[in-house]
């Protein structure tokens, strides 16, 4: 039996492929973070919509990087991390970080020196600084698996989501 055999019922059924992945995927609503480091020649970030609790005691986290990502340098090489949830207020930020070859900590991105030199993004909705703790080889991608050192969750307004290939906002 094939893996399609008795499924014409189900629609256009596909073998696995980076296509079928993308366009499933691409129906899953995720939040929206801004993953920080200070690198060799100052500070780096990627936007990231892989971003996952993994544990309460203690407190881990996840999210992913590719290999090939411009921030991917200073993230395997980094002890801590700064992790950013976005509001629905910041799309425009969270499309220069996911934009390739913008200055991202360059105006109007508002940030400083947090703690462990991790740069922190000023107006999100909370952030986090975690150490490092692996990175876990993945496919054309690292698993960073990080554990949560400080934070501040009392920023305000609604998350950003990203869905379909677009920034959005949660509808009441």
């Amino acid at each position: 039996m094939t893996a399609t055999s008795g499924l014409g019922a189900f629609g256009t059924v596909q073998s696995a492929s980076p296509q079928l992945l993308r366009s499933v995927f691409r129906r899953h609503a995720a939040g929206v973070a801004v993953i920080t480091a200070r690198g060799e020649t100052g500070p780096v970030g990627f936007t990231a919509t892989s971003l996952a609790s993994v544990s309460a005691e203690p407190p881990l986290l996840s999210f992913g990087i590719g290999t090939g990502s411009s921030s991917w340098p200073a993230i395997a090489a980094t002890d801590h991390v700064g992790v950013h949830i976005l509001g629905e207020h910041q799309e425009d930020l969270a499309a220069t970080f996911a934009r390739s070859g913008a200055d991202r900590f360059g105006a109007p991105t508002a940030w400083r020196e947090g703690p462990e030199g991790v740069p922190v993004l000023d107006g999100v909705l909370a952030w986090l600084v975690c150490r490092v703790v692996t990175r876990v080889p993945a496919g054309d991608h690292r698993i960073v698996l990080a554990e949560v050192v400080l934070g501040d969750p009392a920023g305000v307004g609604r998350p950003l989501l990203y869905h379909q290939g677009r920034f959005g906002a949660l509808r009441d």
